[in-house]
């Protein structure tokens, strides 16, 4: 069955960046490498807040983003992109950053249109206030959280602002060698 999941990596303390927006603190490795791409290859499409999708759009059609890691990079290019921002005016495709879709509005009509339309699953990459907009509105089916081990004492906490309380089962857990552990969770509507 076709779900809308978010990913997000978060520490041990809940936060899922830290001041100023760092993302340093990310335990990446091979092995994390190879899962994020199994998490896009059951995907056919990306959800994005403006700032993931500036980040992402920033690195992943450039040289650096290619070379560094091009499995990676040739999903993220050629997915479907849906941007929900109220400030950017337009998104630019290219003919490696491919399929971007901007939407000034949450309407989970069309929300639910995409799900129905898509092969796969949607994915929400890292977007917060995104992922609290669609929970507000009863969109998202999982949530796959990914606890590193580490602690950082401040930043912006996973969920920071949820209104209201979530019924989850935890539906699958994955230890990965470099400490991260991940957790699957269903959200019950």
């Amino acid at each position: 069955m076709k779900k809308i999941f978010l990913f997000m990596m978060t520490t041990l303390d809940g936060f899922f960046e830290g001041p100023e927006h760092d993302l340093s603190w990310h335990n990446v490795d091979s092995e994390f490498v190879q899962f994020a791409n199994e998490q896009l290859d059951e995907s056919d499409m990306v959800l994005y807040g403006r700032r993931t999708y500036q980040l992402m759009e920033s690195y992943w059609p450039t040289e650096s983003g290619l070379k560094n890691d091009y499995e990676t990079a040739r999903r993220m290019n050629s997915l479907k992109k849906v941007v929900f921002s109220r400030t950017l005016k337009e998104v630019k495709q290219t003919n490696i950053w491919k399929n971007v879709t901007l939407k000034h509005e949450i309407d989970p009509q069309f929300i639910n249109q995409l799900k129905a339309q898509q092969r796969k699953n949607i994915i929400v990459l890292a977007s917060s206030n995104l992922c609290l907009s669609l929970l507000r509105f009863g969109l998202l089916d999982e949530l796959r959280i990914m606890i590193n081990p580490v602690v950082l004492g401040r930043g912006t906490r996973l969920l920071e602002g949820i209104e209201r309380k979530l019924e989850l089962d935890l539906i699958k857990m994955r230890h990965f060698g470099n400490g991260n552990v991940l957790n699957i969770y269903k959200i019950n509507k």
